[in-house]
């Protein structure tokens, strides 16, 4: 039971932490779950199919946008994804209603 509630509650927070990853350089999807992997502590373990998606709507948004990497040598050609304008101002607008919402849930945690 407590993997549904886990589930359920890192959904919600997905596309600001992605927009939040992006925010200082572009990046490509392996590089993005590799470091949300690592600055989570192993708390947020993204599947190729759990980010993409998110990317790919995130792009529809207009909140990101993406380009491929020319190929050098024997590296292969890559997908970067980076923040635009709109991007940093909805990410803005989400961190304060996250900020908001955390706030609210430790006064309630707190009875």
């Amino acid at each position: 039971m407590n993997d549904r509630y886990e589930r359920q509650m890192k959904k919600g927070v997905l596309d600001m932490l992605v927009l939040t990853l992006l925010k200082s350089e572009a990046k490509y999807g392996y590089q993005i779950i590799q470091e949300m992997k690592e600055k989570s502590g192993e708390i947020f373990l993204l599947k190729d199919g759990t980010l993409y998606p998110i990317l790919y709507r995130l792009e529809d948004e207009r909140l990101v946008v993406s380009r491929w990497s020319e190929a050098e040598g024997k590296q292969v050609p890559r997908k970067y994804y980076e923040i635009t304008e709109a991007g940093r101002k909805a990410l803005k607008e989400i961190e304060t209603v996250w900020k908001r919402i955390a706030d609210g849930i430790s006064k309630i945690m707190e009875d």
